[in-house]
């Protein structure tokens, strides 16, 4: 009697030969940031090509750029069909500091039920669920239910400038009806969930100058013009002693959570004082008054200091009043919020709260809008029960307080939706020593891609 469920029986079948060639693909050291590493990406994205010929994709092309290759591959012989665009990225972050590392970081090593390796779950393994889903299918069936594409890039960790400006030039190309992204993680072990929201963000250095030249302040303290001094002050103006931005019009164009999203964060099993102490780390949690935790690092925009530098900071004593000071701060941007319109705000800002005797310059290295996606978008709704049917229990939906700038960029340029299917853990030392990913959630992962493929097909 015939198996009832062949893509099972496949993957089952299979399951050592996945991991296998997964393992020789977290082998290459595709750092992107070295240039000394620039053959290994090239040698990861070929490999990667190679499989997606062997998933049975179409069209597959290595595509050179000013840095690394990008990849692009379709299969679209399912006429009536909506068109899936699948997402992820092969390079991975510098290794260092190896010392920390409890194994090689480049030779996957299992322990526990996880493979410890540089882009285990960062991206490599994530990405390869995808490419495995869809040989799955075509093994099985000798077609798939909807149409695929990929495109796969190798400077995600350094920036990704090549796939921003090939999207530019490649709309009809690359048309389709949503994308599919794991790059993310599950909420705990066991847990399904669904990130629909990324807040955006405005990334900025403000120069503050004084004197022409920094000064003697026993000979000009009281009468010249402090930047570290002035600088402080404008900064101390942002933001009150309880959290809440100053900047007029920060808050106008806010959207809320919507009522599914807030009862869904409520199901999740989130201890704050755990949190406090083994997270943040500090003596107590500060922010907006009002509102959770949840809501203030996924829902909430925020205006954040991350350095600042001027004047005297060495061994020892030097009496200057600093001529220049630095600062670089970011403002994470919710849904609805216009990057351009509070850019306009905060100069007008700088402008008129810059104290006496300093100017203050702004200059702009980032700004990217929020992204989101309704939880009643069907993609979503068909994610979510592909989610629930592998892991056994609900899943849920939650938001990333970073941001992906891809994913808008997929909605700028393409006019289309993601959906974030992440099975990665909140433990998983993305970027740090140790990294690991689930090999339980491996297997998990293509079978939940399998469903959420075969669910997208016309009745």
């Amino acid at each position: 009697m015939p198996d009832p469920n062949p893509v099972e029986a496949f993957l089952s079948a299979n399951q050592q030969r996945f991991q296998d060639e997964l393992f020789e693909l977290i082998r290459i050291p595709s750092v992107s940031t070295l240039p000394e590493h620039a053959p290994d990406l090239c040698r990861a994205a070929d490999f990667v090509a190679s499989k997606l010929r062997d998933a049975g994709m179409e069209n597959v092309e290595v595509i050179p750029t000013d840095k690394h290759p990008l990849i692009y591959a379709d299969w679209l012989h399912a006429p009536g069909a909506p068109t899936v665009l699948c997402y992820g990225h092969y390079d991975v972050q510098p290794a260092e500091p190896l010392e920390e590392w409890a194994s090689p970081p480049f030779e996957p090593t299992v322990r526990d039920g996880s493979v410890y390796a540089r882009g285990s779950a960062d991206d490599k393994g994530q990405l390869y669920i995808h490419i495995k889903a869809v040989e799955a299918l075509h093994e099985v069936h000798g077609a798939l239910p909807i149409n695929v594409k990929f495109l796969i890039e190798g400077e995600e960790e350094v920036g990704g400038e090549s796939i921003s400006a090939y999207l530019l030039d490649n709309h009809e190309k690359l048309k389709a009806d949503v994308a599919l992204i794991s790059d993310t993680s599950m909420y705990a072990p066991g847990l399904p969930s669904l990130d629909i929201g990324l807040r955006g963000m405005i990334y900025q250095e403000w120069e503050a100058t004084g004197p022409a030249q920094d000064l003697h302040s026993g000979m000009y303290g009281g009468a010249a013009p402090n930047a570290v001094f002035g600088l402080v002050e404008l900064l101390a103006k942002c933001k009150s002693a309880d959290g809440v931005c100053q900047i007029p019009g920060f808050y106008d164009d806010v959207e809320p959570p919507a009522p599914a999203e807030k009862e869904s964060w409520e199901r999740l099993p989130f201890d704050e004082s755990e949190y406090l102490n083994s997270e943040v780390g500090s003596s107590q949690l500060t922010g907006e008054p009002g509102y959770s935790v949840m809501e203030r690092t996924w829902a909430r925009p925020t205006f954040e200091v991350h350095g600042i530098g001027g004047g005297f900071t060495g061994p020892g004593a030097k009496t200057v009043i600093p001529a220049k000071a630095v600062a670089k701060v970011s403002m994470r941007l919710v849904p609805n919020q216009d990057p351009e319109k509070l850019l306009a705000s905060i100069n007008r800002f700088v402008a008129d709260n810059t104290p006496k005797g300093i100017s203050v310059k702004v200059r702009g290295m980032n700004a990217s809008p929020a992204s989101m996606v309704s939880p009643e978008n069907p993609f979503i709704q068909k994610a979510a029960a592909a989610l629930t049917e592998t892991f056994g229990t609900q899943t849920v939906f939650t938001r990333c307080g970073g941001s992906i700038p891809i994913v808008g960029e997929f909605s700028e340029e393409l006019g289309i939706p993601t959906v974030l299917m992440g099975f990665g853990l909140p433990d998983d030392s993305l970027h740090g020593p140790n990294e690991k990913f689930s090999l339980e959630n491996f297997q998990m992962g293509i079978r939940t891609v399998v469903r959420f493929l075969e669910s997208l097909a016309p009745a």
